[in-house]
């Protein structure tokens, strides 16, 4: 946190911050501590996982993926990204996706994974993963990206 408020102090003195700017980043840094404070041990070991939110894989066929996931699981179309081809499917009767299927190369990888954890902030978070030397990347629907260790994208949202 001391590197975080440094920064802050070094951007509003070299002009690229206004007093404003700094007051207001200082008191999210505050609240942000206060409640990784009230979290406990979910602050110090980092992000709380709730549960994997979904799975996103890049098909070759995917009319032919979209039948496989429908007729083996039974899972239904919740949502559609037409300019980017990419198909979403979940559990009848819920808006949920379990499962994203993404024409594009290259076919048969998992494009990501997501997690989805407790007491999301972006902000907060995103923060968080900056201090951990990671590079929290946006994303299309929600929450971000980070690769891990082997290079493979896992989103973060709201679990």
């Amino acid at each position: 946190m001391e590197g975080i408020i440094s920064d802050l102090v070094k951007r509003f003195e070299g002009g690229k911050l206004t007093r404003r700017e700094l007051i207001q980043g200082l008191a999210m840094l505050t609240a942000a501590s206060g409640a990784a404070s009230a979290a406990g041990p979910q602050g110090q070991g980092g992000l709380k996982t709730m549960k994997i939110d979904h799975i996103s894989i890049q098909v070759t066929d995917l009319p032919r993926a979209i039948a496989f996931y429908k007729d083996l699981f039974g899972l239904v179309m919740v949502s559609e990204d037409k300019p980017n081809e990419i198909f979403r499917l979940g559990i009848p009767g819920t808006t949920k996706t379990l499962v994203s299927l993404h024409h594009k190369s290259p076919t048969g990888l998992v494009d990501h994974y997501a997690i989805g954890v407790d007491v999301f902030n972006k902000d907060a978070v995103t923060r968080m993963l900056m201090q951990r030397g990671l590079t929290p990347m946006e994303d299309i629907d929600a929450g971000f990206h980070v690769k891990d260790p082997e290079g493979i994208r896992v989103q973060i949202v709201q679990g």
